[in-house]
């Protein structure tokens, strides 16, 4: 069996830092093989992956957007739902999931626990909007850029 990991929803920083630690701490402490979905959840609803190994992973950790893609897909949307997704995986080796995302791709996530299918959770987004965490990765560094670009600005008279 293995762990699938998918980024849904818009690009922030640290999404690719994300991945490299799953993929290391998975692979080194707990010999899990992971796999990666293209495009979220549009690649875990038509069983798109891709192998994530070391190798995979090597310099990514500073490198912007995602390696796997993303996109906007619900899989309740039309798409067949927790059925879906359950018949995907299990025809694809794949035992639980790592979803990064925001309030759509968590919430999308929380009904398919409710579904019964093993699924963590990473509070990603640039709004700092989601509950039960102080700071969501991604936005720290939206205020930092934002910050300095209100620093450089000038009164022109």
């Amino acid at each position: 069996m293995s762990i699938g990991i998918l980024t849904s929803g818009g690009d922030c920083p640290g999404l690719n830092a994300v991945i490299r630690g799953a993929v290391l701490k998975g692979t080194q402490i707990y010999k899990q093989q992971l796999v990666g979905f293209r495009d979220g959840w549009r690649g875990v609803i038509e069983g798109d992956i891709i192998p994530l190994e070391r190798k995979d992973i090597q310099g990514i950790g500073k490198q912007g957007g995602t390696i796997l893609g993303t996109s906007r897909t619900n899989p309740f949307e039309a798409n067949g739902g927790a059925e879906v997704v359950r018949a995907n995986m299990e025809r694809l080796g794949v035992d639980s999931l790592i979803a990064i995302g925001g309030e759509g791709t968590l919430a999308a996530a929380k009904r398919l626990t409710d579904a019964g299918i093993k699924i963590v959770g990473v509070p990603k987004t640039v709004d700092n909007d989601l509950s039960a965490t102080d700071y969501t990765f991604g936005f720290d560094t939206a205020v930092q850029i934002a910050t300095d670009a209100m620093d450089r600005l000038r009164t022109t008279g």
